[in-house]
């Protein structure tokens, strides 16, 4: 087995030039995970280490997730072998023990302005980068760091795409959704101009998505949506008639659901803080960004009234809190004034704001603010200042799938699972639509109409064949024989 460490430090920028735009989000992730799991459990970057870190992820992905993770890494490996002997057949000099040695000459003798690469992981590991502040633990998944808000794109069609998602002040999921797909229909074009652009390129691209690549509907309907902004917005013209393209074939999906039984089964196998958001999101109806971005201010136990501020679409409701859970909010919330009080004595930075609203006021961010903050601090990836973030949706998304695994429900099973639950439940207890509709915070009817199907159950009131037939006593099945033989059969004239 070769012992030989990969040191690969600009393996993002031949990442991006070599790997094809529908393989490079995934690359990215995978590489990304494996440097932090380097940097986390302080091993050399060897061919064993790769081993190891592929037998535990094959543990528990799925085959498919696993396939992607070892081809990713697959090509890390190999190509930073192949550049670290090209380094070394053009520069005798170097040794493999005088790898970290050369680049760190290479780097001081250039006089190209680049970008300084970052420091192998194992020295980084060494300088401290994963470390404690008194008794807190810092989580930094900033190995390969996001611009975040400086990020204005790379081609000027990209930064003219920025400049008019942020003018329109849409969301940053929208941002990343909109320039991932605009940058796959200009990497479909090719080299043609974007004056020549027209309606027969969106077509056929909208066909390519549903014929060659099986993209669900609501995928394309994405990418749709993505190119008719970029059109409208930064092109400033319409994209014209496309109608005719091969459309992805939508189905009609009913939510799974669980029953009252299956929820209480749910709840007893979780304990602690994620028991109690647990029952909170089945009880109020939320959608998992809004159980984890609630602040403190939202959570009025006096008046048994949830304000959702952060609701789909930038929409604010209200919705309820059951009595039953008054008490452990309470209890709750109490406890995180400890907490908040230890990280204001620590001098520690405020929650995440607006950067408009954190320039205007920079102490903002230090009032009593996430009703579920994360137990750790993490760095934040735009501006790499340490603070404490709200629970993770992925903790929390773990949480609940192993809570469904060790109650042995057998349905798939999803934090958003509760709010199709708290739906079904209350439409099969006498609550009205409109009334659903508005505790829900969906802005068609429409939408909340999809669990009438679910709350009423299949065949209620209608009896199947098969239960008349084992109801039938012996002798009544002989006689029902013979008055069917003896019956004429009608002719026609």
């Amino acid at each position: 087995m070769d012992a030989t460490a990969i040191i690969f430090d600009d393996w993002e920028k031949v990442l991006k030039a070599r790997v094809p735009p529908d393989r490079y989000r995934s690359y990215r992730e995978a590489i990304v995970k494996f440097r932090y799991w380097l940097l986390e459990t302080g091993k050399s970057p060897d061919a064993e280490t790769f081993k190891q870190h592929l037998m535990w992820k094959q543990s528990y992905l799925a085959p498919d997730l696993f396939a992607i993770r070892q081809d990713a890494l697959r090509w890390y490996y190999l190509e930073g072998r192949k550049r670290m002997t090209q380094a070394r057949t053009s520069s005798p000099e170097i040794t493999a023990a005088g790898v970290d040695d050369h680049v760190s000459r290479s780097n001081h003798t250039s006089t190209k302005k680049t970008n300084p690469p970052q420091p192998p992981i194992s020295e980084k590991h060494r300088t401290g980068t994963v470390r404690k502040i008194g008794d807190y633990r810092v989580y930094s998944m900033n190995d390969v760091p996001t611009d975040g808000a400086r990020d204005m794109g790379g081609p000027v069609w990209e930064q003219s795409l920025v400049r008019r998602i942020r003018e329109k002040n849409l969301a940053w999921n929208s941002e990343k959704t909109y320039r991932s797909w605009c940058r796959r229909f200009m990497s479909s074009i090719g080299d043609k101009p974007l004056s020549e652009l027209d309606n027969h390129d969106v077509r056929d691209w909208l066909s390519d998505l549903a014929v060659k690549e099986r993209v669900a509907a609501v995928t394309q309907a994405q990418a749709l949506n993505a190119v008719v902004f970029f059109f409208r917005e930064v092109l400033r013209r319409d994209p014209g008639d496309f109608g005719d393209f091969s459309r992805a074939r939508r189905g009609r999906k009913i939510p799974g659901v669980l029953s009252q039984g299956e929820c209480k089964r749910l709840f007893d196998a979780m304990d602690g803080t994620y028991r109690l958001m647990a029952e909170l999101m089945y009880a109020a109806g939320l959608r998992l960004t809004e159980l984890l971005r609630l602040r403190v201010r939202d959570v009025d136990l006096k008046r048994l009234q949830l304000s959702v501020q952060f609701g789909k679409g930038r929409k604010s409701r209200y919705t309820m809190i059951p009595p039953q859970l008054v008490k452990r909010l309470r209890a709750h919330r109490e406890r995180l004034r400890v907490l908040h009080e230890k990280d204001r004595q620590a001098g520690l930075p405020g929650v995440e704001l607006p950067q408009a609203l954190e320039r205007k006021k920079p102490r903002a961010g230090e009032k009593f603010t996430w009703f579920w903050p994360s137990r750790n601090l993490m760095r934040d990836h735009g501006n790499g200042i340490i603070r404490r973030h709200h629970v993770l949706d992925t903790t929390f998304q773990k949480a609940i799938r192993l809570a469904a695994k060790s109650a042995r429900l057998d349905k798939r099973v999803t934090p958003h699972t509760l709010r199709h639950s708290f739906a079904t439940h209350l439409l099969a207890g006498g609550t009205g639509i409109r009334d659903l509709q508005d505790l829900l915070g969906h802005a068609d009817i429409s939408t909340t109409q999809i669990y009438l199907h679910t709350a009423k159950q299949t065949g209620m009131g209608v009896k199947s064949p098969s239960e008349l037939i084992a109801d039938l006593e012996p002798g009544q099945a002989r006689k029902m024989r013979h008055e069917t033989e003896s019956t004429p059969i009608p002719t026609l004239e």
